[in-house]
């Protein structure tokens, strides 16, 4: 169990692997949360396009902008 309050079940839309860092979209309703994580760990998860998943967000402050 883990203490992140914001937790949101989604879907794996894609996993883009970089050299270093992999891009993973989740797909959480209507909403789409883009991570980046290392390569190794999205290796390590075998993350994959259709993999039910777990965004888990944890932060001390959101930024938002209007152009």
């Amino acid at each position: 169990m883990l203490s992140a309050r914001n937790q949101f079940k989604g879907t794996v839309k894609s996993v883009k692997l970089g050299n270093v860092m992999a891009e993973v979209v989740v797909a959480v309703g209507e909403i789409e949360i883009v991570s980046l994580i290392s390569r190794t760990s999205a290796e390590q998860l075998g993350l994959q396009a259709g993999d039910a998943v777990k965004a888990i967000i944890k932060s001390t402050e959101v930024m938002v902008d209007k152009p």
